[in-house]
């Protein structure tokens, strides 16, 4: 099984809200730092206590997303993209117009030759998500 984790900076929480309104998601899991036991060799400094340590977020029947806080520098662009196949129009039209709020189109989301709908776009946190529906 392989499950895309998605690694923000700071932004974890944010998105994953964003990402469970899109696709009317169920946001299985969710810890944040300071929800850990105190850890001399792991200290968590006040202002980071709210980041996500990890979530869980499933998007589909058998679609899951992950993701974290960290502090590492994220430059250049994407190497990932998401591939979502959807059931309906409806939920495609829906999670691609929360989606593509302050990001980027990639390609329309439209019929093609090989699906009813497909096309990509980058939300504003730098995600790639590709959209089919068959």
């Amino acid at each position: 099984m392989i499950r895309p984790y998605l690694m923000f900076n700071r932004e974890c929480d944010e998105a994953f809200k964003m990402y469970q309104k899109a696709f009317d998601g169920e946001m299985v899991s969710i810890q944040k730092y300071g929800d850990m036991p105190p850890n001399p060799e792991f200290p968590v400094a006040e202002s980071d206590k709210d980041l996500v340590l990890h979530a869980q977020l499933k998007l589909t029947e058998t679609g899951y997303i992950y993701g974290s806080d960290g502090s590492r520098n994220q430059q250049g662009s994407p190497k990932v993209s998401i591939s979502v196949e959807l059931d309906s129009e409806e939920r495609a039209f829906k999670a691609w117009e929360v989606l593509k709020d302050g990001g980027s189109v990639y390609m329309d989301l439209q019929p093609t030759f090989f699906s009813k709908l497909h096309g990509s776009v980058q939300d504003k946190y730098g995600v790639t998500w590709m959209f089919t529906v068959n």
